[in-house]
């Protein structure tokens, strides 16, 4: 039986001011939506607040090359900063 290595990357992106950015985040989170397996948004929200930060959890498939382009797509945008988190494995 073969084994492959495979690759999981995790993308956290935390949005300084998502009334203003979100919409062209949510435009390029919707252009690469094929490599996003997993998506969890974040943000304050209570009776008093609504928090203007917001924090978006990606989990990426497909090919490492496809991740880049969607990074570089997020960097575009201004105030937001994103982390990420890369897992190598072997796959039977």
């Amino acid at each position: 039986m073969a084994t492959d290595m495979k690759q999981t990357m995790i993308l956290g992106i935390l949005v300084f001011d998502r009334i203003k950015e979100a919409g062209k985040t949510q435009k390029i989170l919707s252009k690469h939506a094929g490599i996003i397996r997993t998506r969890l948004g974040f943000h304050e929200l209570s009776e008093a607040v609504c928090s203007r930060i917001g924090s978006v959890l990606l989990i990426l498939e497909g090919q490492p090359e496809d991740w880049q382009v969607l990074e570089k797509d997020l960097s575009q945008v201004g105030g937001i900063e994103i982390q990420k988190m890369k897992f190598d494995y072997l796959s039977k």
